[in-house]
């Protein structure tokens, strides 16, 4: 492998593991405070559709990032509401929301893109100047590696925030604290349901986040289900992780350069077949899943909702 492919493989491997690394990360913060945030996928295709929608709509694809978060914000209060206040099945109620958001983004998605012909109109119109502030970062040295749109840095920062605020601050010990013991956690004076729902909130942000990547920095467009189950990677991840903020980043590294085979090797005349190479991240999730890497230790009470007595 020469240097110059060698470099276009680990600029897409960083492309495609981006997603998924900045949704994980927000994903591991609620599953350290004991929820189990299934409906990621679905928060990660709402902000992708947001996104996009929203910087049509406004002209501004500032705008349109904006649109995302704020409006991905009421499905995680949703997801926090059934999981942490009613108390309900977390796999359940975020699976249900999953299929709520995939039918309400290929619902809108065909009314507006097709009957109202504003399909052409959102290609032409982010083609030129309006998206150009979300068209990859430029580093003419380096330019196959991080050729990269801002989304992608501003993920990196994330994560590295969240690791800090994770392992230094009394915010982190928290969190932590109540994915382990939260009746310790209740007797300390802090609240439990306060904790929970702000690591979902976290874990809604981060993945609308996601999902503008896709969409604004990435493709410039929406399709129906683009997300393609990244969400769900994104829950192997953890696993793959063993719930450690930087093993999970790492596992999020492996499974982009994964993803990045199915382009990379029939680049290089390699005949492996399409298929085999687009199943391979999800091999790699199975078997993180079913605890082929190892002794997994979730926290405590993940899914397990909290009676104070």
């Amino acid at each position: 492998m020469g240097i110059d492919i060698l470099a276009i493989f680990i600029g897409s491997a960083i492309r495609l593991s981006a997603p998924l690394l900045i949704a994980s990360t927000g994903e591991l913060i609620s599953q350290k405070t004991g929820v189990i945030n299934t409906s990621v996928d679905g928060m990660m295709l709402s902000g992708a559709f947001l996104g996009i929608y929203g910087a049509y709509l406004t002209g501004n694809p500032w705008l349109g990032f904006l649109i995302a978060i704020i409006g991905t914000i009421p499905l995680a209060l949703l997801q926090a509401f059934l999981s942490v206040t009613l108390k309900a099945n977390q796999l359940v109620t975020g699976i249900g929301i999953n299929i709520l958001v995939l039918g309400a983004t290929t619902l809108m998605y065909r009314k507006v893109f097709f009957e109202n012909s504003a399909g052409a109109a959102v290609q032409s119109s982010f083609g030129f100047a309006k998206l150009k502030l979300f068209d990859p970062v430029q580093f003419p040295s380096l330019a196959n590696i991080f050729n990269q749109s801002w989304i992608v840095y501003l993920g990196i920062v994330l994560l590295l925030a969240i690791f800090v605020v994770m392992k230094r601050t009394a915010l982190g010990v928290s969190i932590n604290a109540v994915g382990e013991e939260p009746k310790t956690v209740d007797q300390a004076g802090m609240s439990v349901t306060a904790l929970r729902y702000l690591g979902v909130m976290i874990s809604g942000i981060m993945a609308a986040i996601a999902g503008s990547l896709i969409s604004l920095g990435d493709i410039h467009t929406f399709t129906e289900g683009m997300t393609n189950g990244i969400g769900f990677l994104a829950l192997a991840a953890i696993i793959f992780g063993n719930w450690g903020i930087l093993k999970t980043a790492l596992a999020c590294v492996l499974f982009g350069a994964v993803s990045a085979l199915q382009y990379q090797l029939p680049a290089m005349h390699i005949n492996i077949p399409p298929a085999l190479l687009i199943m391979l991240p999800y091999v790699l999730a199975l078997f993180a899943v079913a605890g082929f890497m190892g002794k997994q230790t979730a926290p405590k009470a993940l899914t397990v909702p909290y009676v104070r007595h």
